[in-house]
């Protein structure tokens, strides 16, 4: 492993998640409670990003993996972030009455954070050759946890209103996004400068490349696997803050807790689970971890208090830093080379595209039987449906070529 790469890789992901996990418990909130948005509308914003995506990921990536440039891109989607999210927050503080234009800037910001990690995520190869890939993996997840913990460190002396948590958020995660921004050597650099002929041409690829892609990689299951299984996590995820909130009232204090306890235990997850991998396999790990959701899901569905709740919230974090910590290892060992940022760009729809169905699911559920508790759970254990097809998916579906270097 490439010891310096692998501190910008990680440090940028430890940036990136302390503004990730401010937005989810402080933002997600204000929008829903303070500002009336409906539960509908608020998942809604995941879907329409994930539209934005599926029309930008794929060319981009597709440019990046015939002219470079994924830092150079990675860097626009991380101003993009700052500034969508920035404007989002501070509008909020001139009222509720300006509602729309600040879920507008949130989803725009929302876009630019999904979008980073589609340059982000291809970084790896650079960072370790296969042999260390599910370790450094684990490292970067294990950055990401620590980041969220230290964010709802720092945001607690904050926390008096909704809103004091952002800016500093948003200001650490500029400062510490530049290392990676400045420092980070990327192996293939921007070729050809950006211009609207050349994306018209990567589009015109893409659909081509598309079709040979899903006909013959054997990252395909994988990554359709991972459209489900990942649509139940990112779902809950983002409403997670609002679910403590309605189904048992809790204190922003307490949530803030919550989530420290259980980003604690992601990122050991993150840690064990690379290790495991290395050890057994990804794909024999990654069936392990989807078990373990499968029966934990609906229990944090039917807890009945803030104790069991706590308790099976905390042992599901572990698994949280796993999934993403062995999926993006295992995807990573299935690409061919010159087709790693056009594959991660698949990743990164599939992660985000996922928040198209679960969202629509989650808020369609609440919108059709109200916001009475029971509606909220009901909602909660309906994403154990989509890990279950995922697990099911892994299991059946096998493209199985001699070796992985002949993947795609």
């Amino acid at each position: 492993m490439n010891k310096k790469k692998l501190f910008y890789w990680s440090l940028y992901d430890f940036a990136n998640s302390l503004i990730f996990i401010n937005f989810l418990l402080y933002f997600s909130q204000w929008l829903v409670i303070d500002g009336g948005l409906a539960d509908f509308w608020y998942n809604a914003i995941f879907a329409i990003t994930s539209l934005l995506l599926f029309f930008s990921a794929p060319t981009l990536a597709a440019f990046t993996d015939k002219y470079g440039g994924r830092k150079y891109l990675l860097n626009l989607a991380t101003i993009g972030t700052f500034l969508g999210y920035g404007l989002a927050a501070g509008l909020a503080y001139l009222g509720t009455q300006y509602i729309f234009i600040i879920t507008l800037f949130f989803l725009l910001g929302q876009y630019f954070y999904q979008l980073s990690f589609v340059f982000y995520n291809t970084l790896i190869e650079d960072v370790a050759d296969l042999k260390h890939r599910s370790r450094a993996s684990g490292i970067g997840q294990f950055s990401n946890s620590l980041g969220q913990v230290s964010g709802l460190i720092i945001a607690i002396p904050l926390s008096a209103t909704r809103l004091q948590p952002l800016f500093p958020a948003l200001i650490l995660f500029i400062l510490l996004s530049l290392p990676m921004m400045i420092g980070f050597a990327d192996s293939r650099p921007k070729q050809k400068k950006i211009n609207v002929q050349i994306l018209k041409d990567g589009e015109k690829e893409y659909f081509k490349k598309i079709a040979a892609f899903l006909s013959v990689s054997i990252a395909v299951p994988m990554l359709v696997a991972f459209f489900f299984f990942n649509d139940a996590l990112i779902t809950i995820s983002n409403n997670y803050p609002i679910y403590m909130e309605r189904v048992f009232a809790v204190s922003d204090t307490t949530k803030n807790m919550l989530l420290m306890a259980v980003l604690l235990m992601s990122a050991v997850g993150g840690l064990v689970s690379g290790w495991i991998a290395d050890k057994i396999g990804s794909l024999k790990t990654l069936k392990y971890i989807l078990l373990g959701w499968i029966i934990l899901i609906p229990l944090i569905a039917l807890s009945k208090g803030l104790v069991i709740l706590t308790i099976f919230s905390i042992t599901v974090g572990s698994l949280i830093g796993s999934v993403w910590t062995v999926t993006r290892a295992y995807l990573s060992e299935l690409l061919k080379k010159e087709n790693i940022g056009y594959g991660f760009s698949f990743y990164t729809l599939a992660e985000r595209f996922a928040t198209l169905l679960g969202p629509l699911t989650y808020g369609g559920i609440i919108a059709v039987l109200g916001t009475e508790s029971s509606s909220y759970r009901l909602a909660m254990g309906s994403m154990t449906v989509f890990v279950l097809i995922g697990l099911i998916i892994l299991m059946k579906w096998k493209r199985t070529p001699k070796t992985h270097y002949l993947a795609n």
